[in-house]
């Protein structure tokens, strides 16, 4: 019995749909500024932004790569944080739950 499809092409195009689905999920999965979490905590994805007067316990050398929070390498231009989910943050941006590292 012969497939119309065979299974290397199957397999192939799943694989091609997998990768697009990981890249969509990725791109999603970075916060906005306009989040409604993300204005609550007043994160900005460039902490030179931060409203000192509004966050007065913003100090200029606060970034997100420098809390206790941030969950990357010191590299990492992106990396998780739990106060925002599921949803990377950039390692130069800053918010109200920002932590000195240990």
């Amino acid at each position: 019995m012969k497939h119309p499809v065979s299974r290397r092409v199957f397999l192939l195009t799943l694989a091609a749909s997998g990768a697009a689905l990981a890249t969509r999920a990725q791109a999603q999965a970075t916060l906005d500024e306009k989040d409604p979490q993300a204005v609550a905590l007043g994160y900005v994805a460039d902490a030179k932004r931060a409203d000192a007067k509004k966050f007065p316990q913003y100090a200029a050398g606060h970034n997100c790569g420098n809390c206790a929070l941030f969950q990357g390498k010191a590299s990492d231009k992106l990396g998780g944080c739990p106060a925002f989910g599921t949803r990377k943050v950039a390692a130069a941006g800053w918010c109200s739950a920002w932590a000195k590292k240990a």
